[in-house]
């Protein structure tokens, strides 16, 4: 029969491409305060402190019974964007990006600009890993109301 568990609605799991996996897991640790699941330098899974699976890293050259995950003549991380919301010490990761010496894409902003509505009303910074996704930090939403 096999065992039953329940069953709730899609959440996004994501694996990207490394290709230092240990280095990846370490600076992602570091950054959104994730614990590392699995370990290695092929695979790597990182969870919240609850477990809650959050990033799987994967070394770009091992296959692992799947093919090979990327192309090796592709820049990694074209086109693609790592967003992490909700974030609520959105201030204390911004000063641990400054430590792992985060290139910056766009500096701490607000989503909206002042003055152009709440919409989403958080904080966002946007910044490369190591191995060139754009990672964008976002504090919760409303966190940065901007009264009527």
């Amino acid at each position: 029969m096999g065992i039953a568990v329940p069953a709730g609605p899609p959440r996004p799991q994501p694996l990207v491409v490394a290709r230092d996996v240990e280095a990846s897991s370490r600076w992602y640790q570091e950054l959104l305060g994730l614990r590392s699941d699995h370990g290695g330098k092929d695979y790597e899974r990182l969870v919240t402190a609850d477990g809650t699976l959050v990033l799987q890293l994967h070394r770009w050259d091992v296959e692992h019974g799947h093919g090979q995950l990327a192309d090796p003549d592709q820049r990694f991380g074209n086109g693609a964007v790592l967003w992490f919301g909700d974030v609520a010490d959105f201030d204390g990761a911004v000063e641990r990006a400054g430590r792992l010496g985060a290139a910056v894409v766009h500096p701490p902003m607000r989503n909206p600009p002042s003055g152009e509505g709440n919409g989403p009303g958080h904080r966002e910074i946007w910044l490369k890993d190591p191995d060139g996704y754009t990672v964008v930090i976002a504090s919760p939403d409303g966190e940065d109301h901007e009264p009527s």
